[in-house]
């Protein structure tokens, strides 16, 4: 090619695409922020914790559980997402975070694992508005900490952390308050009559309420994960319980292994079945072939949505329930030594 020839192609070039470069940098830098626009971030860096892993799920049940690996106290988490949804971080001593998240959006944490309500969370305002709230409660005993809740919900029934707030206080606690979460859920439902499902939790906690020790139990159907069937009507030893555990909760899987050494002691006279809040169920299957679990255990994935939970009145990992042969209930919600002495008090060692 002739260096005049070069040369005008050069002029050329210059003249057509120099004054387009600002154009076509933007243009990039556009589609480049278009590929994220669909997803929402999550990172931080907690003191006190160098390396690990978390739990994340979707706290309606949208997101499965999931994990976030934490390197030098540091983590990212990135995911496409299509709809607001609450998160919840599960620390590996069972402490939760909740955070919420919406698409295109980013949130960073700034903590101290040995105090994580004092966590602070930054982007998105209705993050700033629960780190307010989570500093000002940190000090809190329980019943100061009821208190504020309900306050707070009083204050902010909008709030994607109301629903949240009302089920972690009220509902998924060793001493579930149904009034409490009755009027904290007519004033979230009044705020959002669109959230699906609300009428029916509060007819549902409305009938809990009144289930008390000397009750039935509610009756209940579903399938294990050996696609059996689970009858309530089925549960009619001398002694039966319906317990509650996860994979992720070390208290639980604790009860499930009193149970196991119970169900080996008093054969025939004991019945049990368990109830596992894993999101994945081949993560529970495996722990239940591992442990040698003969007994019924249901999973379906859904976590706190899972059915029998909402008829029979479970809300707390672990949570149990004991009953005579005829469905009557003897207790409920004990601790693995409670529940261990209360079955010597009710059964005969078997021979």
């Amino acid at each position: 090619m002739s260096k005049s020839l070069a040369d005008r192609l050069l002029c050329g070039w210059r003249m057509t695409i120099l004054p387009l470069l600002p154009v076509l940098c933007l243009s990039l830098l556009v589609c480049s922020c278009e590929g994220r626009r669909d997803t929402f971030l999550l990172e931080g860096t907690f003191k006190g914790f160098n390396q690990g892993e978390l739990y994340i799920y979707g706290f309606d049940g949208s997101r499965q559980m999931d994990t976030v690996a934490v390197v030098k106290g540091q983590f990212r988490y990135e995911i496409p997402l299509e709809d607001s949804t609450t998160f919840v971080l599960v620390f590996p001593n069972y402490s939760e975070l909740a955070v919420f998240g919406t698409k295109g959006a980013s949130v960073r944490l700034e903590g101290d694992a040995t105090h994580l309500r004092e966590t602070k969370i930054e982007g998105l305002k209705e993050n700033e508005e629960m780190t307010a709230f989570r500093q000002e409660t940190s000090r809190q005993t329980p019943p100061e900490m009821a208190k504020s809740v309900a306050a707070f919900i009083s204050e902010h029934p909008s709030s994607p952390f109301a629903l949240y707030l009302m089920r972690k206080y009220f509902i998924q606690s060793p001493q579930p308050d149904y009034q409490k979460a009755i009027d904290a859920a007519t004033a979230i439902h009044k705020a959002n009559p669109a959230i699906p499902g609300m009428g029916d939790l509060i007819r549902r906690m409305k009938g809990l309420k009144a289930l008390k020790v000397g009750d039935r139990l509610p009756a209940f159907t579903a399938t294990d994960i050996k696609g059996q069937t689970v009858r309530s009507a089925d549960l009619n030893a001398k002694v039966n319980v319906i317990s509650v555990w996860a994979s992720w909760n070390y208290e639980s899987i604790g009860l499930q292994r009193r149970l196991t050494t119970a169900s080996e002691k008093y054969k025939d006279d004991l019945k049990i079945v368990s109830v596992c809040l894993d999101a994945d169920v081949k993560t529970c299957r495996r722990k239940v072939e591992r442990d040698s679990v003969k007994w019924s255990t249901i999973c379906d994935g859904r976590v706190w949505e899972t059915p029998v939970l909402s008829v029979t009145g479970l809300s707390y990992v672990p949570d149990n329930i004991v009953t005579d042969s005829q469905g009557k209930i003897i207790a409920h919600s004990l601790n693995a030594g409670d529940l261990s002495k209360k079955l010597e008090e009710l059964l005969p060692e078997s021979p």
